[in-house]
């Protein structure tokens, strides 16, 4: 049992590592980020294709209403990708992850809104702890500065993102994590399409080779292993582990790229990552509680008919 938990703990982490190469790869393709998503999803697709197609996965799609969500969620994520790869190529590796991964307070911060529930105190203080943190990560405010413009772009992305994420919310109970991102892929590589006739390319063998490793390890493999995670651990867990992205992220920009992050940057992204990391116990520790409260009542209600059916049998 523990070289199971031991197993399946180093196969979140290899999923986690693998979704960080993320950020020095696109720093390495020399395609306008257009071109490189469109090469990303068009490769990605067709893997996890094939990935589907394999474990015989049923690739119907129930309602237009789901088909609405998977168009609107692959627009999203497709935004998302181009936004933070703009990020990257205006910045560095650290500020453009850090920047991304305000995502997760984004999300709580907007829940409210898709699913009419009450904003959370915890999520406001969280918010300026962001906000704080970004203060850290722009190194001037001046919008014509290209680390300002990173900045920028990424907290665009993470908005993105976040929105993303919280249209899937419902349908990951009701299709296989690849089946949705299988269609997805399909929906950026149709809408990035016409960038194909906009820019102007001469790709090395160096974009080849990043585009095909961001494609496979990145794209299919990496999110694949992550959302199989969740069968062994709570998604809470997960988002925990997930926090660490950045800083993988950041020791392959220093060690494939030579960039060393300002220590400034290193405070912002320590004050961001405390706030996934919180954010994550605060969810997971919601849950225990509901499903405790729960729990109880169910007990007591079991409890009141055993006592009303002694009194009637009297």
């Amino acid at each position: 049992m523990k070289n199971q938990h031991l197993k399946n703990l180093f196969e979140l982490n290899i999923a986690v590592v693998f979704i960080s190469t993320s950020g020095v790869l696109g720093r390495s393709i020399s395609f306008p980020p257009e071109i490189t998503i469109w090469w990303r999803c068009l490769f990605a697709a067709i893997l996890i294709g094939l990935f589907c197609w394999y474990k015989k996965y049923d690739l119907k799609i129930k309602s237009k209403k789901d088909a609405f969500s998977l168009l609107l969620s692959g627009l999203f994520l497709g935004a998302h990708w181009v936004t933070y790869f703009y990020a990257l190529h205006l910045s560095n590796v650290a500020i453009g992850m850090l920047s991304l991964f305000t995502y997760p307070v984004i999300t709580a911060l907007l829940e409210p809104l898709f699913f009419k529930t009450t904003l959370n105190k915890m999520h406001v203080l969280l918010g300026v702890i962001v906000l704080i943190g970004i203060y850290f990560l722009t190194p001037e405010f001046n919008i014509e500065n290209n680390y300002t413009q990173g900045v920028l772009f990424g907290l665009i992305s993470a908005v993105f993102y976040a929105i993303r994420n919280i249209l899937m919310k419902k349908k990951v109970v009701k299709y296989n994590g690849s089946v949705l991102m299988f269609y997805q892929m399909i929906v950026i590589s149709a809408v990035l399409w016409p960038v194909l006739f906009i820019f102007e390319v001469s790709p090395s063998i160096n974009d080849w080779s990043a585009l095909l490793i961001l494609a496979f390890l990145t794209t299919s493999v990496g999110h694949t292993l992550f959302v199989m995670s969740f069968k062994n651990f709570s998604v809470s867990t997960a988002s925990i582990m997930s926090s660490v992205q950045p800083i993988y992220g950041i020791l392959f920009g220093m060690f494939f790229l030579g960039e060393i992050p300002a220590s400034k940057t290193i405070i912002g992204g320590i004050l961001i990552i405390s706030t996934v990391v919180i954010e994550s116990y605060q969810s997971h520790k919601n849950i225990k509680n509901g499903i405790k409260s729960g729990l109880d009542r169910a007990s007591k209600f079991i409890e009141n008919i055993i006592t009303d059916t002694s009194i009637i049998n009297r």
